[in-house]
């Protein structure tokens, strides 16, 4: 009889041959897909890497696109590797953007060396707002995280368009309503750098995020509790951690990065508010965190590689005939097989003999 085995301790060898072997599995179902579809897989696939690293104006829109998708995925890491199940990064990336706009607006008119960091801080407070709601209501009321959390990703959305539909923030032209904010001026867009019109200052910020992330949970106490809470919770408790305080601190770094990823996408991308550029970056960073292993490193890598999938996807869709609709599937292939090559990692099989 053939059964899975947990292993004492996972090889480095292993995993990168799982993670190998479940890239090599996600490019050939990709190819089947396209074929499926009557399009030239080779073509498509050319398209899609020129899409992505094929200039510098493609390398900089991949590094653009990655951003938001390494920050929400580092969030989902801090909360995950704790096993506090927070689906809550959509709700702070809108959050993010909000209090960032609203920064925006109270400091208008300070240099830039003080009006970036103050409206990037504004932005995360919007965040950990938010997350400290679902850290109380776990901790007083024993609201799971998970409900918590997704029924405030819609309350955020749903302030959003408020604020833009009608409210204070919408902007408006005559008898026509946009369902956005004015634009931001000038002096209120993050610094492009190397003189490009796509890459700003904030890609930096996910890189030096992933090594802080990575010197909190290796060297930090804050980083045991992390891991110690979620490997053995009762443990960690008798060690006399005050798990309510480790759980509101998980939550609240958890949306600060969310959160950093809104406001970047608002003063490096966007330049105004708009519901449609946020949508969906916090639960695609939940899918990069996953596939990067819940490590900070391996969600960078992640990250890039999905932003160079959504930078592709333009030269991919044009150049190779194949439907929109088609990018999502290949994500989806792609979480699918990673989470399998995870388990396989982990995990051996091993013949039983039945006496």
């Amino acid at each position: 009889m053939i059964q899975f085995e947990r292993r004492t301790e996972t090889s480095g060898v292993w995993t990168t041959i799982s993670f190998a072997v479940a890239s090599l599995a996600g490019l050939a179902a990709t190819a089947v897909l396209l074929a499926s579809t009557g399009a030239d897989v080779l073509q498509v696939f050319g398209a899609l890497v020129k899409g992505a690293v094929g200039s510098p104006k493609a390398l900089a829109t991949t590094l653009v696109k990655a951003t938001p998708l390494i920050l929400t995925g580092l969030a989902t890491v801090v909360a995950f590797r704790a096993q506090i199940w927070s689906i809550g990064q959509e709700g702070q990336v809108f959050a993010g953007a909000m209090g960032g706009y609203l920064g925006a607006q109270l400091l208008a008119g300070l240099p830039a060396l003080l009006f970036f960091p103050g409206v990037l801080a504004f932005g995360i407070a919007g965040g950990m707002a938010v997350a400290w709601l679902s850290a109380l209501l776990r901790n007083r009321f024993g609201v799971n995280e998970i409900i918590s959390t997704v029924m405030l990703n819609y309350l955020a959305v749903y302030l959003l368009s408020w604020l833009l539909q009608g409210g204070p923030w919408g902007e408006t032209g005559g008898t026509i309503s946009y369902h956005q904010s004015p634009m931001l001026p000038d002096a209120a867009f993050l610094p492009a750098l190397m003189g490009s019109s796509r890459l700003h200052a904030g890609v930096l910020l996910p890189f030096l995020a992933a090594a802080i992330c990575a010197l909190v949970m290796a060297r930090t106490p804050l980083g045991f509790e992390i891991r110690g809470l979620g490997y053995n919770p009762e443990a960690l408790r008798h060690k006399g951690v005050n798990i309510g305080r480790t759980v509101t601190l998980i939550m609240l770094s958890s949306g600060a990065l969310a959160a950093l990823a809104g406001a970047i996408e608002l003063f490096g991308v966007t330049h105004r508010l708009r519901a449609d550029n946020l949508i969906g970056l916090g639960y695609a960073g939940i899918i990069v965190g996953m596939i990067g292993g819940l490590s900070a490193w391996g969600t960078v890598l992640a990250g890039l590689f999905f932003g160079a999938l959504a930078s592709g996807a333009v030269y991919m869709r044009v150049l190779g005939d194949v439907p929109a609709a088609l990018v999502p599937a290949i994500q989806g292939i792609t979480l699918f097989l990673f989470l399998c090559a995870g388990v396989l990692a982990r995990y051996r099989i091993v013949r039983v003999v039945v006496q």
